[in-house]
């Protein structure tokens, strides 16, 4: 008993200062949809996650924030070659490093609501092409894009809602004209520790 009230005191001491931090540290995780595009329909999207770490430098009611976090991403894309038909999928991994530029729309109390924006970098890390037609030596090491949306802070955890949009092409080899680009709904929810 003695322990736990010696850790809810540290947590209530804690808390106005970890709002109060020009920095903030934290661990961030969840959910996101993503799905290749190519213009050349029947482009199915997949369920992912993501995993990573993030920090927020807090500069008023401005805030820059490097992320850096292990994503999965990919897509089904549906050919109809007469009489054949194939679902071929992607699975992507990558390192994706994003630096958001936000602005705290809300801010009363343990509440923050957030929107933000900036460029993003992606490492692929493994390329996995469930099909006989594409190579994944086709697929670039890496590209660069862009992330979105809104989020919400309450006391030290982190909601954030944002779209991903890459630019340019994903796809180097000889079977596609048409740029290949990769779109994602991103959902994560994360914890500050500093």
């Amino acid at each position: 008993m003695k322990k736990i009230t010696i850790l809810l005191l540290l947590a209530v001491f804690a808390l106005p200062s970890m709002a109060q931090s020009p920095i903030n540290l934290g661990l961030k995780g969840g959910y996101s949809n993503s799905k290749l595009t190519a213009d050349i329909g029947g482009e199915g999207s997949v369920d992912n996650y993501h995993v990573g770490a993030f920090v927020r430098l807090n500069l008023g009611r401005l805030y820059l924030q490097p992320e850096a976090y292990f994503s999965s991403k990919g897509g089904t894309v549906d050919f109809e070659s007469g009489a054949s038909h194939t679902i071929h999928s992607f699975d992507l991994k990558t390192v994706d490093v994003p630096i958001l530029l936000g602005v705290n729309v809300i801010d009363k109390g343990p509440l923050k609501v957030r929107a933000n924006a900036g460029p993003l970098m992606s490492f692929f890390t493994d390329k996995e092409l469930n099909n006989e037609f594409f190579d994944s030596n086709d697929v670039k090491d890496s590209f660069f894009g862009w992330q979105y949306g809104v989020g919400a802070d309450f006391l030290f955890l982190t909601l954030d809602v944002r779209m991903e949009n890459s630019s340019g092409d994903l796809y180097s080899g000889p079977l596609l004209d048409n740029d290949v680009k990769s779109k994602s709904f991103v959902v994560s929810l994360g914890i500050k520790l500093l």
